[in-house]
């Protein structure tokens, strides 16, 4: 049977790659990009977030999430859970309506939308008669009042989304029970604002744009009172008992208004500018929550003096003689506040202010001294400054992980000790199998290091280099603090801060050893800083050294930035992880890559001039080596610099074309025809044509020229215990890979324990390959005598791994953009190749060894390379035959962000950005999964709502009686139509007459 299989077929190795790999883009971690809408649902304790591309997204209890997405992609502009159930409706910007539901499915509750609906007119209409402006939900479950730009309101029939045309409220029958000079046609135009009467659900308050509130009865279909406000209206909010409710406007006021049993002309109680008297900004939302004490708790958003806050971003809360403007660094998009839902409840009691901005999630706790902020669980602001690196390490050591979290709760101190409040659903999925920390270093000089076991990306420690050097900022700085006398009282609140102090500082490389607590942190301006792990807040000098990578070389010269100045004498860190040590490369240009072993105490670093090698235990430098070819004049300018290189650049090759062109016409001109000059220049065009970089697919591979620019960009740096000079001994050694296709390999010499202190490590080189094709080195890797990978620095000492062979030959796998080579060592022969430009088209972006265990049985795993490539394609390739084992279409190749911020973990997972502030996680593991699974019950139903027929002509409407609920009549149903199924009369009646009717 072999001679009719298809070459390189194994049905065998078939099998087992099914059990091995699966692709799952499985949760997005982080907070929405360009949230647009806000709901909240006190019945199910779930909140709801819409986006501007149309997706929609629940958050409930940590690990409760679930996620929408319309087929529109459209701007959600409102989100309203429907009372008592666990559906919603989303409106869109292109005015269609959608209704969604949280169903069980295979033990695990699912978001799916069940219809979607747009409001249509008559025929000849303007658009404005149904453009929908105010929803509101009623009560009873069964219809939805919809506010239109026309003055109309349409009642749609849940959750068929019928219209019910004989029901539409219109601003003619509003009129008619309005005094003529009170107000014309125009008061009805638009409507703003509806609002469900909190104790009688047949009313309901209607807000129209230019100050006219009407309290219509359902019941009898008439207006029974009406409320003339002088400016214009932005929203309207009913107090729990139902005798007043609050209207706030456009000038920065609110009135409050009460409503009387008889039909006298009600007067406003109270009008209140919180910020005047100078001209302010709209009230666009209000609250007003009470309390046991007496005193309410009146919240509204916006309100701040236009000249000298209108630019500001604020929610103020009121209570008695306390009052604060918290002030948000981007736009509110909504906020909610959660109080009591008991409708026997007396007071409101407002526990918590949930306020959804444009770049975070700030919850502020009411109930405690100070109103302090709650620290989210999920939801985190990635992008609080700009992620500018990423790097994941797996299966972290219990001490080390309760280190860094003891590290983090002393910089939480200032947040509430709250109980998250939005609580909802239940998590079902299984406890992660080990914990895993990604590392975001930022645009400011931090490394934020986040819980990535889970479904919730929950912030652990934040790690700031800022205090090392001298900025314009002191790190002393309080923002929060408050001046007695300050008016208005603003109090900045929220982590997102898209400004650096000095763009330096940004964090460009981190590598973490787990086992012995050491960190390494590379920057933009040249820095290194080791750092290890400390328990206490500690004073002490830091130790400097120079890297002088051109090694005074003569016709060089740097033109980019400087280096930071570094602070004198003694500096003190916080606990956690601490610098001892700052290691400045000469020129300051960013730092490309970076290693540490922290076995051997070395750090090894690499820029666009060359790299060096550390001895962070001695404190001295062991070596440099300059990488730079004598055309790399791009590398000598820095990165603002570059972008007028590339323009003058661009601008001489266009010059030069079109010299050559003129040229060309001169010469032929006097002696040819027209014709051939104009043969002369297509040949010259296409010559041109050539000459450019064609298409991924299309693309020629060609030896590079060692004059192209940046070759000597240090790509990769790696450290290996292997046999490097003959066969007989092993030595430790450091690799570095550049962008011209080199590797240099360089034997170290590193004194043992006792003698560690006193005698100096030592490097040489030992070797260096030229590929012929020039690509840059993107990997390096050794595998030892049984082809596995060597086990990083300490995992053999803490019986993490095994120990690597040593017996059999070793092999190098060098990875450039365009191949994957294996060579044998210490010869250092090629033995094998695989050419993935050629063959495939694409170019190597990002790889890594990963290991891939069974879903069937505990006893296999193997490790292969996780490649992606500059389609957003990720390929597995296995080791060390280099056979390409299975390919996922992962990314959008026009993606360049996300392709370049993707990170792979050790077991087969991945995160990458899919806006600067979200990361998708995917799995490429049967074994290794994080999914969100989690349920939503259906709560009894407490309140006594009327229950309204769905026609409008019959009044004679059934009310459930106060001890019963809609949970009770699903019940009883239920009980009915199991006893009538039961009963042999019935089933025979049944039976006889679809016979009949056959």
């Amino acid at each position: 049977m072999r001679r009719f299989l298809r070459p390189g077929h194994d049905p065998v190795r078939e099998r087992l790659k099914r059990d091995l790999f699966q692709f799952n883009k499985t949760v997005e971690h982080g907070f929405p990009h360009q949230p647009s809408a806000l709901g909240y649902s006190p019945f199910l304790r779930l909140m709801a977030i819409g986006t501007r591309s149309g997706a929609i997204k629940l958050y409930g209890a940590p690990g409760v999430e679930f996620m929408g997405l319309h087929e529109e992609n459209n701007t959600v502009m409102q989100i309203h859970f429907i009372p008592d159930q666990c559906q919603l409706v989303t409106l869109l910007d292109d005015n269609s309506l959608h209704l969604w539901s949280l169903k069980q499915h295979g033990g695990a509750s699912e978001l799916l939308e069940e219809h979607r609906f747009t409001l249509k007119g008559p025929p000849g209409s303007p658009p404005s008669a149904t453009q929908v402006t105010a929803v509101l939900p009623h009560s009873s479950r069964e219809v939805l009042y919809l506010g239109t730009e026309s003055g109309n309101i349409f009642v749609v029939e849940l959750p068929s989304f019928r219209v019910l045309e004989d029901r539409t409220i219109t601003p003619e029958a509003v009129l008619q029970r309005i005094p003529e000079d009170n107000c014309n046609r125009r008061s009805c135009d638009l409507v703003e604002a509806l609002r469900e009467h909190p104790k009688n659900p047949d009313q309901i308050l209607i807000g129209y744009s230019r100050g006219l509130i009407v309290l219509w009865d359902l019941q009898n279909n008439k207006a029974t009172h009406h409320f003339l406000g002088s400016q214009q209206l932005e929203n309207l909010y009913w107090q729990r008992d139902g005798s007043k409710f609050i209207s706030c406007h456009y000038d920065g006021s609110y009135t409050q208004w009460p409503v009387s049993s008889d039909n006298r002309q009600p007067e406003p109680l109270e009008n209140t500018v919180p910020y005047g008297p100078f001209p302010c900004k709209a009230i666009s939302k209000i609250y007003w929550q009470t309390t046991k004490n007496g005193l309410p708790y009146i919240i509204f958003q916006g309100g701040m003096p236009r000249a000298s806050y209108g630019d500001r971003h604020s929610i103020s809360v009121i209570h008695g003689s306390q009052q604060t403007a918290f002030d948000f660094t981007s736009r509110v998009i909504d906020f909610f506040i959660i109080f009591s839902s008991d409708p026997a409840a007396e007071f409101d009691d407002p526990s918590a202010l949930v306020v959804l901005a444009e770049e975070e999630l700030v919850v502020i706790d009411l109930k405690s001294a100070g109103w302090p902020a709650v620290h989210p669980p999920y939801l985190a602001s990635l992008h609080c400054s700009a992620i500018t690196c990423s790097h994941h390490v797996s299966n972290i050591p219990l001490k080390l992980w309760e280190r860094i979290i003891s590290a983090g709760s002393k910089q939480n101190i200032h947040y509430s000790s709250m109980p998250w409040p939005i609580d909802g659903g239940t998590n079902i999925a299984p406890d992660p199998p080990q914990r895993d920390l990604l590392l975001t270093g930022h645009e400011d000089g931090t490394v934020r290091f986040w819980d990535a076991s889970g479904v919730c990306l929950h912030l652990l420690y934040k790690l700031s280099t800022v205090r090392v050097f001298l900025t314009d900022a002191d790190p002393n700085d309080n923002m929060n603090t408050l001046g007695e006398d300050e008016w208005p009282p603003l109090r900045k609140v929220g982590t997102f801060d898209p400004y650096s102090d000095d763009p330096r500082l940004g964090i460009q490389k981190i590598y973490l050893c787990k086992y012995s607590g050491y960190l390494a942190v590379a920057g933009t301006a040249g820095q290194v800083l080791v750092m290890e792990l400390n328990d206490e807040d500690a004073e002490h000098v830091m130790d400097h050294a120079e890297a002088d990578l051109l090694q005074d070389q003569e016709g060089y010269r740097w033109k980019g930035h400087e280096k930071l100045k570094t602070r004198d004498g003694p500096v003190r860190f916080e606990a956690g992880f601490q610098p001892f040590v700052l290691v400045q490369c000469q020129p300051p240009a960013v730092v490309t890559s970076l290693a540490l072993h922290s076995e051997w105490k070395l750090v090894a670093f690499g820029t666009s001039h060359g790299f060096g090698l550390f001895d962070h235990q001695q404190k001295r430098l062991v070596f440099v080596k300059c990488t730079l070819h004598p055309s790399d004049q791009l590398a000598l300018e820095g990165p603002l610099s570059r972008v007028k290189s590339l323009k003058k650049s661009l601008r001489q090759s266009f010059r030069r074309i079109r010299r050559s062109r003129v040229s060309s016409r001169k010469r032929r001109g006097g002696s040819g025809n027209a014709s051939e000059v104009q043969e002369a220049n297509a040949k010259f065009d296409q010559d041109a044509l050539q000459e450019m970089e064609l298409a991924p697919v299309q693309r020629k591979i060609e030896a590079r020229s060692a004059e192209d620019s940046f070759t000597g960009f240090v790509r990769t740096l790696y450290f290996a215990d292997t046999f490097l000079r003959d066969s007989s001994r092993h030595c430790p050694s450091l690799w570095a890979g550049t962008n011209g296709g080199t590797v240099y390999a360089f034997c170290l010499r590193v004194p043992p324990a006792e003698r560690r202190m006193d005698e100096p490590v030592r490097a040489e080189q030992a070797k260096e390959i030229q590929l012929m094709h020039r690509a840059p080195v993107v990997g390096i890797l050794v595998l030892d005598g049984r082809s596995t990978p060597l086990p990083e620095p300490l995992e053999v000492a803490h019986d993490l791994s095994k120990s690597p062979d040593m017996q059999g030959s070793h092999q190098l796998l060098v990875v450039s953009e365009e191949q994957f080579k294996v060579f044998t060592l210490p010869k250092v022969s090629s033995k094998l190749k695989l050419k993935l430009t050629a063959l495939e088209g694409c170019r190597v972006r990002k790889v890594t060894v990963a290991n891939f265990g069974s879903c069937k049985t505990d006893d296999y795993s193997e490790n292969d390379l996780a490649v992606l490539t500059n389609l957003g394609d990720i390929q597995i390739i296995s080791l060390p035959f280099l056979k390409l084992q299975i390919r996922y279409p992962c990314i959008r190749k026009e993606d360049v962000s996300g392709i370049a911020s993707c990170v792979f973990t050790k077991y087969g997972q991945g995160f990458y950005l899919i806006s600067p502030s979200e990361f998708e996680r995917f799995s490429l593991s049967t074994k290794w999964l994080v999914e969100p699974r989690c349920i939503v019950d259906m709560p009894e139903v407490t309140s006594n709502n009327h229950v309204h027929n769905k026609s409008g002509t019959e009044n004679a409407a059934r009310k459930s009686s106060p001890g019963d609920s809609g949970e009770d009549e699903r019940k009883s149903g239920r009980l009915m139509e199991h006893a009538l199924l039961n009963d042999e009369k019935v089933l025979k009646e049944i039976q006889s007459t679809l016979e009949s009717g056959r």
